[in-house]
């Protein structure tokens, strides 16, 4: 299959730029160079199958995982020898799969425990915010976060994450296992968040979100960026979905 990487150069340098990425796991290779940009304000998607290394891509960029060739810059600095909690400060935000909230810390304690002030961001998020845009938290703000619900458990990992107040926010399976009306409460959101000029990027199954919300979708396929393009282009090849996204 022909790849479709080539993009116009933006009017100025990307937000998140991913240039030939490797990283492995002991001898065994998992990304195989990724490229990938994010300008500010964009809202990309990482599309691709179970196992074709979405979830290691996100590891990589917040420094959980060791990067072996390549580079990865935020606002042209660069971040390969950073520590997770300095990429974090330099305005990186992450919801992680499976949430990870402080179970034994109350809504509010996880909401300002890693509370911070914007460095680069226009926004500033306060726990008001946070609480408008969940009010679910604020009925349950001196609740456990070991005794929240899945959902309410999402909601606190976003808030937590828009706390830290990010240039960049990496949502990574935020809508798995949740109840449609949940969901529907994230993509709202997302939605949000986005028109507010946050910088985005999201890994999800839900390939009609996406498409609606998305600027920039990039196809994933045994490690390798295999195609990006635009919603519109990716809706006028659903062959690309069938063979790399199975959707």
């Amino acid at each position: 299959m022909t790849s479709s990487n080539a993009v116009s150069p933006p009017s100025s340098a990307p937000l998140l730029q991913l240039q030939g990425v490797e990283t492995s796991y002991g001898d065994s290779k998992v990304l195989f160079g990724v490229n990938l940009e994010i300008s500010s304000g964009q809202c990309a998607a990482l599309l691709g199958r179970n196992g074709m290394g979405k979830s290691t891509t996100v590891k990589t960029i917040m420094g959980l995982q060791p990067i072996r060739k390549g580079c990865i810059t935020l606002r042209g600095m660069d971040l390969n020898r950073m520590r997770p909690h300095q990429i974090a400060h330099a305005g990186i935000g992450l919801v992680p799969e499976g949430r990870r909230v402080f179970p034994n810390l109350s809504v509010r304690e996880n909401l300002i425990a890693t509370a911070k002030d914007p460095v680069h961001s226009k926004q500033k998020w306060l726990l008001d915010d946070i609480y408008a845009i969940f009010p679910r938290l604020k009925e349950r703000e001196r609740h456990l976060g070991c005794n929240l619900s899945g959902g309410e458990q999402q909601m606190l990992a976003i808030g937590r994450a828009l706390m830290t107040n990010p240039e960049l926010l990496i949502l990574d399976e935020a809508t798995e296992g949740l109840a449609p009306i949940i969901r529907k409460d994230i993509w709202r959101c997302i939605v949000l968040l986005k028109s507010r000029g946050l910088s985005l990027l999201v890994i999800d199954k839900n390939l009609g979100a996406l498409m609606r919300i998305a600027d920039r979708h990039y196809i994933l396929e045994k490690g390798l960026v295999v195609w990006s393009g635009s919603s519109e282009e990716l809706r006028a090849n659903p062959r690309l979905v069938q063979d790399h996204v199975g959707m």
